[in-house]
This record gives C-alpha cells, sequence and structure tokens, in this order.
C-alpha cells in the first residue's frame, strides 16, 4: 500500500551495484556481489557491511524508511544474503516525478532544505573530513574529470565548450584558496549525503524523505554543506526547473546562515553538472549514444554556471560629472557585487564623514597627492580581501593615473580575476552642468577642478568606453555586454538573505 492506500504492483529496479525488489509496502535492497572498482562488493561480508552502512547513514535523514537489515535465505546450501529492508516510497510522489510535471513542490524543496541544513549543522566534523572540503582537494577532483572526458571532446562533449570549463574552473581556484580555507575555519565541510537527487528524495504529506546518501565512500560524502545542496540545485535545473535551483539554494542559505557568495554557489552547481556530464561521457563510450546529449547538456549547465561565477575586477573610471559614480551603482546591484566609491574611501581615511564638504583646490588637502596614493592603495587591498574571498568588485574613481590602473592590473591577475576597466564619457556642457546641479555626495568635484584633472589625466587607450549622456539604464546596459558577453548577470547573482540569529 502506498500513503494514499492504494496498493502498488510489485516491481524490480537495478543499479549497477544493487537490485531493488518491491512488494506491497515493502522495498528489499541487494548488492550484487560486483566489484566496479570503487567499491568491492564480491564477498558477502562487503555486501553485509555495506547494508548496514546504508541503513544507518541513511537514518539520518530518513529513520522511518530505513528499516533495518534482513536476510534472504541462501539457495542450493548458500548462506542467506544481506538484503536492507524499507518502507516502499509512493512512486507518484518522487520529487522529480512532480517537478517533470510541474506540480507545486515549493513546500517540499523548503523542508528539504531545512532539513538538510539542520543535519549539516549536526554533521560529524574533523581535520579527516576537512581536508575533502579545500581548494586542492577539489581542483584535484576537477582535475580527474578533465583527464576521464579528454578522449570524448568533440564527440559527446564540445571541444571548445570543454575546453572553456576547464580554464575557467583552474582560473577560479587558483585565486579562491582563502575563501576555501575560511570555509573549513567556520565549519562548512561537513559529513553529508553526497548524492542528493530529486529521484531520491519523496514529497509526502508530512514531509520529504530524502533517500540513498553516499555508502560506499566516506570522503566522497565528506564535502562543503553548500556543495551537497548544490547537487540537488543541479538536479533541478537539469529537470528544466532554474528557478526552482535558485530557490532551493537560497533557502538552504538561510537555513544554514550560510553568507556564500553567488561564485561559490555558482561553481558548486558547475561542479555537479560536470560530474554528471563526465558520467553520461564514460556510458557513450560504453556503447550509449544517447548519452552524448545528456552529457552536451549537462556540460551547458556547467558553462553557464562557471561564466556567471567568474571573479571580476571592475574599474569604471572617469572625469566628474561624467556618471561613473551612477553606473558603478546600478552595475553592484545588477551583478550583486560589492562596489568601492574612491570619494568615500577618501574621506574615511581622514575621518570625515562622506557627506561632509572637505573641497580644496586640485592637489591639497585630502586631494593630495600622498592622500590620494594612501587612497588608492586602501581602495586595492579592500579589493584583493574580496577578490580572494570570491566577490566580484566594482571600483568606482577616476583611474586618470596610469600608474593606479597599472597597481589594478597587477592585483587582477595576482588574484587570478578577470579585469574590465570602462571610462565614462558625455559631452564637456552635459558634465557641467551635472557638477553645478550636484547638492551633497561624497564628491567635492567642480567644474574648474574637472577641467584641471582633464588636462593632468594619462591616455587611457585599452578602456572601454561607455557613453553616459543618456539614462543609466542604458549606461549599464553597454558596460553589462562587456563584463558579462554572454548575459550571465541575470544567472543565481543575488546573495541569499541570511535570516538574523
Amino acid at each position: 500500500m502506498d500513503d494514499s492506500g492504494a496498493a502498488e504492483p510489485a516491481a524490480v529496479s537495478e543499479t549497477h551495484i544493487g537490485i531493488v525488489f518491491f512488494a506491497g509496502d515493502r522495498a528489499y535492497k541487494v548488492k550484487k556481489p560486483v566489484d566496479v572498482g570503487f567499491v568491492d562488493l564480491t564477498a558477502r561480508k562487503a555486501r553485509e557491511r555495506m547494508c548496514r552502512r546504508e541503513v544507518q547513514l541513511n537514518r539520518r535523514f530518513s529513520p522511518d524508511v530505513y528499516l533495518g537489515v534482513a536476510e534472504f535465505g541462501g539457495l542450493s546450501g548458500e548462506p542467506p544474503e544481506p538484503v536492507v529492508v524499507m518502507r516502499r516510497m509512493p512512486a507518484d510522489l518522487r520529487l522529480a516525478t512532480l517537478v517533470r510535471a510541474r506540480r507545486p513542490v515549493d513546500d517540499a524543496l523548503r523542508a528539504v532544505a531545512r532539513r538538510l541544513a539542520a543535519w549539516h549543522s549536526v554533521a560529524p566534523r574533523g581535520a579527516e573530513i576537512s581536508v575533502q572540503g579545500s581548494r586542492n582537494a577539489l581542483r584535484r577532483r576537477w582535475r580527474d574529470s578533465f583527464d576521464q572526458v579528454r578522449p570524448f571532446h568533440d564527440q559527446a562533449l564540445k571541444g571548445a565548450e570543454a575546453t572553456e570549463i576547464e580554464e575557467r574552473t583552474l582560473r577560479f581556484l587558483a585565486g579562491r584558496e582563502p575563501l576555501f580555507d575560511a570555509r573549513i575555519r567556520a565549519g562548512r565541510v561537513v559529513d553529508g549525503h553526497g548524492d542528493l537527487m530529486a529521484t531520491d528524495i519523496f514529497c509526502l504529506p508530512d514531509g520529504p524523505r530524502i533517500l540513498d546518501c553516499l555508502e560506499f565512500d566516506d570522503r566522497l560524502r565528506w564535502l562543503d554543506g553548500l556543495d551537497d545542496a548544490a547537487f540537488l540545485a543541479m538536479d533541478l535545473e537539469r529537470l528544466g526547473a532554474p528557478a526552482l535551483a535558485e530557490r532551493f539554494l537560497s533557502w538552504y542559505a538561510e537555513y544554514a546562515g550560510d553568507p556564500a557568495p553567488a561564485s561559490l554557489r555558482h561553481h558548486y552547481v558547475a561542479y555537479r553538472a560536470f560530474v554528471r556530464a563526465k558520467v553520461a561521457c564514460i556510458r557513450y563510450g560504453q556503447g550509449e549514444p544517447h548519452a552524448a546529449a545528456q552529457a552536451g547538456l549537462l556540460a551547458e549547465v556547467a558553462l553557464r554556471h562557471l561564466r556567471a561565477g567568474a571573479v571580476d575586477l571592475i574599474l569604471v573610471g572617469g572625469l566628474p560629472g561624467t556618471g561613473k559614480s551612477s553606473l558603478a551603482r546600478l552595475l553592484g546591484d545588477r551583478l550583486g557585487c560589492t562596489v568601492l566609491n574612491s570619494d568615500v574611501v577618501r574621506k574615511e581615511l581622514a575621518d570625515i564623514s562622506p557627506e561632509e564638504p572637505a573641497a580644496a583646490s586640485y592637489g591639497t588637502g585630502i586631494y593630495s597627492p600622498a592622500h590620494t596614493e594612501r587612497t588608492y592603495a586602501t581602495l586595492l587591498a579592500r579589493a584583493e580581501t574580496l577578490l580572494e574571498q570570491g566577490e566580484t568588485v566594482v571600483l568606482d574613481a577616476s583611474w586618470t593615473v596610469a600608474e593606479h590602473r597599472t597597481l589594478a592590473r597587477l592585483l587582477a591577475e595576482r588574484a587570478h580575476a578577470d579585469l574590465f576597466t570602462l571610462r565614462c564619457e558625455a559631452p564637456p556642457a552635459l558634465t557641467a552642468q551635472r557638477l553645478r546641479a550636484r547638492t551633497g555626495g561624497p564628491s567635492d568635484a567642480d567644474p574648474a577642478i574637472a577641467a584641471v584633472m582633464a588636462s593632468h589625466a594619462a591616455p587611457w587607450p585599452e578602456a572601454t568606453v561607455i557613453d553616459t549622456s543618456g539614462p543609466v539604464g542604458e549606461s549599464a546596459g553597454q558596460a553589462l555586454s562587456v563584463v558579462r558577453p554572454h548575459g550571465a548577470e541575470h544567472l543565481w547573482h543575488r546573495r541569499p538573505q541570511i535570516a538574523p540569529d
């Protein structure tokens, strides 16, 4: 009987290491006597140990489903075979089935996010577990996958896409070791589920049941909690429900109190998608031609998230009155990133409120060369810390001095971030009008100061010129076409709202 009271027919389901028999309100899972490389179940003791391990681990998520380990009677004098006894779940309430049918699942997904976060809050931790969540461990797993799919370039995978995935992945990881170290210090690497898929979640009236955690290799279950949640987000996107995927990760972040940068969420979703793409490539190589299409689609998911999760340093410069601060603020909103303003930092360093006037002649007061050098040094130092933590940064300043731009370029290289330079321009009459109409704000520049700055500004030929004479939204469109040519600024850029303790 299922939860609705209707009898379900007997059935059999088979995987590469097990067979599940469904009869009445029970499911019986036996392990195959096989050695598949990553797990050897040829010995009966190994199969029994794996059965008991499966029950023990899965009771952490669904204790009323995993009833225990029993034995099937042996045939022809063979010893009895260990079997996992489970409560049978109603197939029509499988999350994957509901998502494909476009049935409402928000309440169930929110409950899954809450349960997963609750487990992660008390899950085992320790040095042996934490090392699996390090930057180096993740990079090693990515590289193993790259090596395994390389024979399938331009067969199951587009070679150019696979190459871009590898380049973007290694670039992100190269500059983000402080981010992964901070995750470990914060206790984010735990003994989790490890295989959270929509096919293994059932949306019962009294709450979801989460099944089939990864039991055959502890190291693959020791992971960042966000990585654990990203597995299901990837699966939801694969099923054609990207909005659900985004909501699920946001709910998880809320319940886990996890303020991870958007770049890390994207990275883990990409990782999970690429692992699945690798499996599809292997199946293609084993003679399943339809697996190539699945591999290609999963690789597209991975690449889309790697592009969206790129860590960038964006310089928005120009003379006073060109609208650079308005553009920088809107870019920050569109990209969900941090904006650092040189006028604010300049006054902060002088212990002056941003709104307090501090007008002075060009090159004097808080605008002296020494104070300006200190301002730019502080801007870049703060940007470096943010870039290392996976945050894209917009630096709003005039950038009229070539040496300052060189320092920014060196910072981007050091942090393995993509550098974009945008120079705002507007007709002189318009900029003068804007400066005369300006009231309040951190900038003290007037038309006279702007004229002197223009005469001292070093050429900036490498910058992309942004026409700021029209509405700021149009300027932002120009800028976004440069920094996000694939349109990825619309994909999951918002930082999740973390509920207060």
